[in-house]
């Protein structure tokens, strides 16, 4: 009788031990994610933020939103997802002396003062991107837009293969999410199939323009939104591509290139 006893009693203790292994778990993971059909303001120049736009979720710049906006922005009922750059360099940044001089590659055409990272070496610089991440956290952002996550496609001066991307994107997916923040996969079509599972939503850039809207379609079917920017330096307006998004269950909107506060939705 007592082996029968101090054998309930290991059980006991094992069956609550797993409870809260668990609850503990389940808590860890319990980030909030975008939805399909929420709307979305992109504002990453121009400041001070413009908090007048109606719009569910801001996604505005790490470095440059201070903390009192985001918090403000929370008390009136969005959330903030915090653009990181992570593919490329930016010579303005705070940590851009962190970087090692042998991961900084060629010129990025067309933004001035930023140069491609090599991410076939990024645990060269991945504490500095994890910083990064600790940042948003502490800032309270709820997101991670995380840029240039497609250059084994572009000219960076280094030989970046499609499974070192991979490697690179899913790595930093995995960080995002042990700090309690969703991630969103920025344009990348080639690697949807792949990173799927490992991100929470999508945004595209002129993929109407570019034809490449229809790649991101398993987002849908896997009930994480797609939001679909289109930019008015291609002379488009929301005629020309609203009904397509709207078809594909896309949150569509019209920005001006710069990314100020202007906006137009597709209703």
């Amino acid at each position: 009788m007592k082996h029968l006893k101090t054998t309930l009693i290991i059980l006991l203790t094992l069956s609550i031990l797993g409870s809260i292994l668990l609850y503990t778990k389940e808590k860890e993971t319990n980030y909030w994610s975008p939805q399909i059909g929420n709307t979305l303001q992109w504002q990453l120049s121009a400041y001070p933020i413009d908090m007048s736009i109606e719009a569910d979720i801001y996604d505005i710049d790490l470095f440059e939103t201070p903390k009192e906006t985001i918090t403000q922005l929370h008390k009136e009922g969005k959330k903030v997802i915090c653009y990181i750059n992570v593919g490329a360099w930016e010579d303005y940044r705070d940590d851009a002396e962190l970087f090692p001089k042998e991961v900084l590659g060629q010129e990025y055409e067309g933004w001035e003062g930023e140069r491609w990272l090599d991410i076939s070496n990024y645990k060269l610089f991945s504490h500095t991107l994890e910083k990064r991440f600790d940042l948003a956290k502490e800032k309270g952002c709820d997101a991670i837009e995380p840029d240039n996550i497609e250059g084994y496609m572009e000219d960076t001066g280094f030989n970046i293969t499609y499974e070192e991307q991979l490697e690179f994107n899913i790595w930093i997916s995995k960080q995002v999410h042990l700090r309690n923040m969703c991630i969103g996969l920025k344009n990348n079509p080639d690697q949807v199939e792949d990173l799927i599972e490992h991100y929470d939503w999508a945004l595209l850039e002129d993929c109407h323009i570019w034809n490449f809207c229809d790649d991101f379609k398993p987002f849908i079917d896997a009930n994480k939104p797609v939001f679909q920017v289109e930019y008015t330096d291609n002379d488009i307006n929301l005629d020309d591509f609203c009904s397509e998004a709207i078809n594909n269950k896309y949150s569509g909107i019209l920005k001006n290139r710069n990314l100020d506060s202007w906006i137009k939705f597709c209703n």
